[in-house]
């Protein structure tokens, strides 16, 4: 029999962490660093109903963390210090020769998103949110389905995303690894699971679009001006360890979607959804 693979817990590390501002003045006068951001709700013990401590420990302390160590040496000393994460994945998003920054400021922005409409006090949705959800997936069961089902035959690690593309128009949009949903950065939309394409099929053309130098803040012709409102994190580290690979159809990836699905904060969502089309999303 395998030994359980123990992983400590970093909980008390990351709050130590969240202290450092005041024992690194020196440091912070001289560059802006990126932390574990605070959530509004306290999980400490875990998101009821979809993770237990150690699972949520994993997915936002364990995982931001290194996330964001790794974001603040790799802009260290340029002008992306002092950005956003959100600004530093849309500034970093056509330029090629800046993937990897890209890919951590990505990632910790959509690992937030998705924490951030999660609740351990889960209330109906709102009754204005539903009508128009219902336009345009015929019924919210419908949409439900169309998420976790895509979630569970995502062949790769990735994020679900609910976006609103304009006046009662909600679409389900995938992204797959780092991918971001937002319009400035759709040239890194990576919509498209690369193990499913061949050498001289859609993938060679994504590698081909992505190695030419864009200007700065331009878009490709049919970017979908979306908002993103929700989003499902299909990453193996945020459901494995509480929810194993599903032998014997029990647990995996599908049943963590489900459970997901009854934690989401609608409100939050709606409050998102109320915002104009067309955002500046800059701000």
């Amino acid at each position: 029999m395998f030994a359980r693979l123990r992983i400590p817990r970093v909980g008390a590390t990351v709050a130590a962490a969240a202290s450092a501002p005041a024992r690194t003045t020196m440091q912070m006068q001289q560059r802006s660093l990126h932390y574990v951001p605070q959530l509004a709700h306290d999980f400490k013990q875990g998101v009821p109903g979809l993770l237990s401590a150690d699972g949520y420990d994993m997915a936002w302390n364990q995982y931001m963390t290194v996330v964001l160590d790794k974001l603040n040496a790799l802009i260290a000393g340029t002008d992306l210090e002092q950005r956003d994460v959100k600004q530093i994945l849309l500034a970093s998003a056509q330029d090629p020769s800046q993937a990897p920054i890209f890919n951590h400021a990505s990632m910790a922005h959509n690992t937030h998103f998705f924490f951030k409409h999660i609740t351990p006090d889960p209330k109906p949705m709102p009754e204005s949110l539903a009508a128009e959800l219902t336009h345009s997936f015929s019924s919210i069961e419908t949409l439900r389905r169309e998420m976790i089902l895509t979630a569970s035959a995502m062949f790769g690690p990735g994020f679900v995303w609910l976006v609103k593309a304009g006046h009662q128009d909600y679409r389900v949009l995938t992204t797959y690894l780092a991918g971001s949903p937002y319009p400035g950065a759709h040239w890194r939309l990576q919509g498209t699971d690369m193990n499913t394409v061949g050498l001289g099929g859609s993938a060679n053309h994504f590698f081909q679009r992505n190695a030419a130098a864009q200007r700065p803040g331009q878009k490709p012709p049919g970017a979908l001006e979306a908002v993103p409102l929700l989003c499902l994190n299909t990453w193996e580290h945020t459901w494995l360890r509480d929810y194993g690979l599903g032998v014997g159809g029990v647990g995996g990836k599908k049943a963590f979607a489900e459970a997901w699905w009854e934690v989401i904060d609608w409100e939050a969502v709606k409050n998102t959804a109320d915002i104009p089309t067309r955002p500046n999303f800059m701000r």
